[in-house]
């Protein structure tokens, strides 16, 4: 039985505040980048000098945050009604994040989802379905379809508390 549910209440609830405060703040971060860019490039048209230093300073404010980039992948498997490749799961996330990527950049980005697309196939969460366009195609197999978000988080953490990799 608690003895302070006032306390507790009050905490929840200054915790959601705080919460929507972080989504907002974040939302804001990713428009000053937008912005920042965009100058950028524009400085870049009259200076051309300056595009190298523009790309590495592009590069660094759109690393994604840990954990990021797996979660967009799980969600898009999950979304997907058909098999999907590291090249549409690549093409959907330069998308979401609102990225200028040019082919280099591309191929970065569709390995790292192509790693992170290994990593649950090893886990038995995924699996390859044939090949569509020179791609491997992926599907989630039939256990994780059903499973809830969170409860994938926590098995990733078993996994690898299992492993030893943790």
């Amino acid at each position: 039985m608690m003895e302070r549910p006032n306390t507790v209440a009050g905490l929840m609830a200054k915790r959601d505040e705080l919460i929507k405060l972080r989504k907002s703040l974040e939302a804001e971060i990713y428009k000053v980048t937008c912005d920042v860019d965009h100058l950028d490039a524009a400085i870049a048209l009259f200076d051309p000098k300056n595009t190298p230093a523009a790309i590495k300073r592009y590069a660094i404010k759109h690393r994604a945050k840990k954990g990021t980039v797996q979660q967009f992948v799980m969600k898009y498997l999950r979304e997907a009604t058909e098999p999907v490749t590291s090249r549409d799961i690549t093409e959907g996330w330069v998308e979401a994040r609102g990225l200028r990527a040019d082919q280099e950049t591309f191929v970065i980005l569709r390995k790292r989802i192509g790693a992170t697309l290994t990593k649950y196939r090893g886990q038995g969460i995924i699996q390859a379905v044939g090949d569509i366009d020179g791609y491997r195609a992926w599907v989630l197999t039939t256990a994780f379809k059903s499973m809830p978000p969170k409860s994938l988080s926590r098995l990733n953490t078993v996994h690898k508390a299992y492993t030893g990799l943790g």
